[in-house]
């Protein structure tokens, strides 16, 4: 039950090391004494973000810091997303977690919290390490603003990219201070966005956005779209590199369907394997459930169109509460007892506890694509046919899911426009628990192109269900930092990562496998050309075949659980 009365105080000043001053608002007990302290750094109005769970905390004993980024809202600078998180010059989250630990109602230990931009700062200051930082719980965030939040493989994540950019630039022009920086910027962006994305999403060249040129705001956006490869640019803003840096216990909250699953699950195992403490390695915990971008409420129990039933409700206050009781408290609460992970088996509908992701008692099986639409477990015969389709980029195939939307979709509409594998029906349930990767044996008489992959449950009753997908820049097949370009008509093996699920694929359902070249606007189109990226207007239409023979064998690897 809760114990303390609320006190709120708005527009608190943190001061940064160079002397910019940052904006909180902060909820702590009304009472006397010193609390352990959460942090969220976020881009957000604060109001409705730090207010839905503020109160929460406070009345059980914490003092709550809901800090404003630099530039955002009220507080002072330029905001260019995730740069002052880290370990640039600016170290804001640093500053931050230090200032709040010596705040005279502090008791020093301070723990950060909340997802998705504030996931993105909590794993970017984790390994600049401040001396009063306890524990950290990043929920549906990544530590490589690239691979995590820009592009997947290469592609760009359009709809996402470009819709945060349009809407979070208006939440930040309601501010009196920006506003009269960008004299007009907030109704011509409010003009734009009552017309419906769909023309800012269509129009080439990418590197043109008309309600936000000129906006200082978004400079960082066009800058971003300079920078189509992984390189120095980025890795400035990583953590990638940085694992063995962290030595903070974190509960990294993940949802199967959410737009930074992949990032997650790499920074989940890249600090649980190189931290740089063994201390801090078992410190690590990873909770993954059938939600699209984090359990929103306690009765969360659908994505998409599927319900997961009462075992999919999660609560992720209490939870949390516990976690921060025994890390800023010494509370033995017993929330590290037990394997590390949990993951929430789809199908099945119940929780898995295991001691590693992936878990270990799994078999990689070959899935694999065959003539006449088939899929199997059999390999192929040396002389089945390849399939060939036409890929034109002013027809691309229609995305059915974009963010937030995602989670299981019934992918018919589009099944005509796409290469379609389809196995028999399953005598028995099939369990996939862990990552999913394709190998397509492909050429395309473009010197560049996309592949998507896309692996479906079909149900009975002739729902076809998105279970997980992927997209691969042909460019990008051996390397980020180094895209080279195809020739044109080559067979080239291309590997497609369709990150991670845990799904019980059940007697009677059928498994199904889609391959083509676009999924717009979740992504950008590629254009074929082989040109530099975002300055086109042109395109050219693709002849793009996939083989799947006995020497050029097709397929999905599925991470069979016994």
């Amino acid at each position: 039950m809760p114990e303390f009365d609320v006190e709120i105080e708005r527009g608190v000043r943190v001061p940064m090391r160079d002397g910019t001053i940052l904006r909180a608002d902060v909820y702590r007990p009304a009472a006397n004494g010193r609390f352990p302290v959460l942090v969220e750094r976020v881009a957000y109005e604060l109001g409705a973000r730090v207010g839905a769970y503020g109160p929460y905390y406070a009345q059980r004993g914490y003092a709550v810091v809901g800090q404003n980024v630099r530039g955002a809202y009220a507080s002072e600078g330029d905001l260019v997303p995730m740069r002052d998180d880290g370990s640039g010059p600016n170290q804001d989250g640093y500053d931050t977690v230090e200032w709040a630990a010596a705040q005279p109602w502090s008791n020093g230990n301070v723990g950060m919290l909340d997802g998705s931009y504030s996931g993105f700062t909590q794993y970017l200051v984790s390994p600049t390490r401040p001396p009063h930082l306890r524990a950290l719980s990043p929920r549906e965030g990544g530590g490589d603003p690239y691979r995590d939040w820009h592009y997947r493989d290469g592609a760009l994540q359009l709809y996402f990219t470009r819709s945060w950019t349009l809407q979070t630039c208006l939440g930040w022009l309601s501010h009196p201070a920006a506003a009269a920086r960008a004299g007009g910027a907030r109704e011509r962006l409010e003009q734009a966005l009552s017309e419906g994305l769909d023309p800012l999403l269509a129009h080439l060249p990418l590197n043109e956005c008309t309600p936000l040129e000129g906006l200082p705001l978004a400079g960082w956006y066009f800058d971003h779209l300079r920078h189509p490869d992984d390189g120095p640019y980025w890795q400035a803003q990583s953590m990638a590199a940085r694992y063995a840096e962290v030595d903070a216990p974190m509960l990294h909250v993940a949802g199967w369907f959410d737009i930074f699953f992949g990032g997650q699950l790499r920074a989940f195992q890249g600090v649980q394997t190189h931290a740089k403490t063994e201390t801090a390695r078992r410190a690590q915990r990873l909770v993954i459930g059938p939600w699209v971008h984090g359990p929103a409420n306690t009765s969360q129990r659908q994505a998409g169109e599927v319900d997961f039933g009462p075992e999919a409700i999660f609560d992720l206050r209490e939870h949390r509460l516990r976690w921060y009781d025994h890390w800023l408290r010494g509370e033995p609460n017993g929330v590290m007892d037990g394997p590390p992970v949990l993951a929430f088996l789809m199908g099945a509908n119940r929780w898995l506890e295991l001691d590693a992701w992936p878990p270990p008692n799994i078999t990689y099986r070959p899935l694999f694509l065959h003539a006449s639409r088939g899929l199997s477990f059999d390999a192929p015969h040396a002389n089945e046919a390849a399939d060939s389709f036409s890929y034109d980029p002013r027809e691309p195939v229609p995305s059915l899911m974009v963010y937030p939307q995602l989670g299981p979709k019934d992918h018919r509409p589009i099944e005509d426009r796409v290469l379609t594998y389809t196995s028999e029906v399953l005598e028995s349930d099939l369990c996939v628990a862990g990552p999913v990767t394709a190998l397509l044996h492909a050429s395309s008489s473009a010197p560049d192109t996309d592949w998507v992959v896309r692996l479906c449950d079909v149900w009975p009753d002739g729902r076809s269900l998105s279970v997980c997908d992927g997209i691969l820049r042909a460019r990008y097949r051996d390397s980020l930092m180094h895209p080279t370009l195809l020739k044109p008509g080559e067979v080239y093996q291309f590997g497609v990562d369709l990150w991670s699920t845990a799904q019980v694929f059940k007697a009677g359902h059928r498994l199904r496998v889609h391959v083509t070249s676009s999924d717009f606007p979740r992504y950008d189109r590629n254009l074929n050309t082989g040109g530099t990226f975002a300055t086109e207007s042109h395109s050219n239409v693709a002849l793009n075949t996939v083989f799947h023979d006995a020497v050029r064998p097709s397929h999905l690897s599925l991470p069979v659980m016994a």
